[in-house]
């Protein structure tokens, strides 16, 4: 049976957090059948837009840069942020309970969104332990971190882990809200490790740290449009290749008929090393 593969959609991946400066990656949406390697992903990067971020007061428009991915220089990807070049641009940086505005024109079309950056609630420590039982890996470790939610309905929040020198990765499940806990201290609440959710999933190493290593937590506020985005894209990505899981529709605040997000970030981090036990 032949299956149409539909028209491709702009999809967006853009944020900014807290002292930061914007940035936004365009992609075109590949068919659900297709083969995709380093061709496809390479062809599927949207050129020449004019993408401009607003904060209600200042409007910038953001450059396009091609980046090398280190692979022989055969594959590079493309991201618009800042204007090096351009005073107003570098001065042009996320903060907190302010909103932002993204204007994307491409080929025709016109696609807009807003965030916002809430003001964070930092958490109060960050410790490790070794897990009860027998672990996978001997020298596993679990974090945990003391936090006391705001005592206002309606808070959102998104954590990532990074290891080392390695990237920020979200965690296994890493949004959440207060809707039941609003208010609650939790004085020993666990955080499994961030991983690369396009990678296959290693179950001995998963959501455990490991002694030695130097961990930065990320820990950030979220408007409801992303914690919404990033619920259904995690709760989606989790049933990949289960054939009896339940169809989940992602979704955007994008609006204009694209697909992805625009994120605002309010950020907390801290860094610890994890003992040797």
């Amino acid at each position: 049976m032949n299956l149409n593969t539909g028209t491709p959609k702009l999809v967006v991946d853009g944020q900014i957090e807290t002292n930061g400066f914007p940035f936004v990656m365009l992609t075109k949406s590949i068919g659900y059948f297709s083969v995709v390697d380093f061709t496809v992903l390479q062809n599927s990067f949207v050129h020449g837009a004019v993408v401009k971020v607003s904060d209600g007061i200042d409007t910038i428009q953001l450059k396009e840069y091609s980046v090398d991915t280190g692979l022989n220089g055969a594959n590079k990807f493309s991201i618009y942020t800042i204007d090096t070049a351009d005073a107003k641009s570098l001065s042009f940086r996320g903060v907190a309970e302010r909103s932002y505005y993204l204007r994307i024109e491409s080929e025709g079309k016109v696609y807009e969104s807003s965030t916002k950056i809430p003001s964070v609630k930092p958490i109060d420590s960050m410790w490790f332990h070794k897990p009860k039982g027998q672990a996978p890996i001997a020298a596993s470790m679990m974090m945990y971190v003391r936090y006391k939610d705001p005592d206002t309905l309606g808070n959102y929040g998104r954590y990532f882990t990074k290891e080392n020198s390695a990237p920020f990765l979200p965690g296994y499940s890493s949004t959440f809200d207060d809707a039941i806990v609003n208010g609650q201290k939790f004085d020993s609440l666990h955080l499994l490790a961030g991983y690369n959710h396009e990678r296959k999933r290693n179950i001995d190493s998963l959501g455990f740290f490991f002694m030695t290593d130097t961990v930065t937590l990320k820990w950030c506020a979220i408007d409801k449009s992303v914690f919404n985005f990033f619920r259904t894209f995690e709760f989606a990505t989790s049933g990949v290749g289960n054939p009896f899981a339940a169809p989940t529709s992602v979704m955007t605040n994008i609006k204009g008929g694209g697909l992805g997000i625009w994120a605002g970030y309010g950020s907390f981090y801290i860094t610890a090393i994890v003992p040797v036990e």
